[in-house]
């Protein structure tokens, strides 16, 4: 029986050790990045990751604290002592929310496997900051539903005033978050392809 001819490997092949004869390796697939494929299913996540913003918001209104003024001459109203810390626990509040919707959605969107890439991470990323300005317009008026003005003061009255979000910087939180996350997850995973399985 005849033995199967050898193909000459180039000069420059590695030396494969076991068969004691130049061996060459096939090419590494080159991972490209895939927009068009991408690119539907991108704005459904936009569009879905925004809608968070309105249970941000709604959360958000439930947990900022109301802060008490005292009614002063001229109808102005003044803070009673260590209420106006509250303005710092509304924004705090409001960030510490955004970091969290913003881990959720890079890890959930890391998980759609066969679409990992950077098209689907710029997505994830822009619709979390449509949601965190969705819950930041959002937000104050949940908050005044929940504690409305009185009709009528008078001097000396003690009211309730509702919370409101003062810095738009807040809403940087869960864009950063996202991003962080899914990149952090993409040099964690070591792949060429991120593991991407397109079907």
């Amino acid at each position: 029986m005849a033995e199967p001819q050898q193909q000459d490997a180039p000069v420059d092949a590695p030396l494969y050790e076991p068969f004691g004869h130049p061996f060459a390796l096939p090419p590494a697939p080159k991972p490209k990045v895939h927009v068009k494929a991408d690119l539907l299913p991108s704005v459904s996540i936009v569009c879905t990751v925004s809608l968070v913003g309105i249970l941000l918001a709604w959360i958000w209104a439930q947990l900022a604290p109301p802060q008490l003024k005292a009614i002063a001459q001229n109808g102005a109203q003044i803070p009673l002592t260590a209420e106006s810390y509250h303005r710092f626990d509304s924004l705090a509040i409001f960030v510490a929310l955004g970091l969290g919707a913003g881990f959720v959605v890079g890890v959930a969107v890391w998980f759609l496997r066969e679409r990992r890439g950077p098209v689907v991470m710029l997505a994830a990323v822009l619709g979390s900051l449509a949601a965190a300005l969705l819950a930041a317009l959002m937000a104050n008026s949940f908050a005044a539903g929940m504690y409305p003005a009185p009709s009528a003061v008078k001097l000396g009255d003690v009211v309730t005033i509702a919370p409101k979000l003062e810095s738009w910087w807040a809403v940087m939180a869960q864009p950063l978050a996202t991003a962080l996350v899914y990149g952090v997850m993409a040099a964690w995973n070591g792949m060429d392809d991120l593991g991407r399985r397109l079907g």
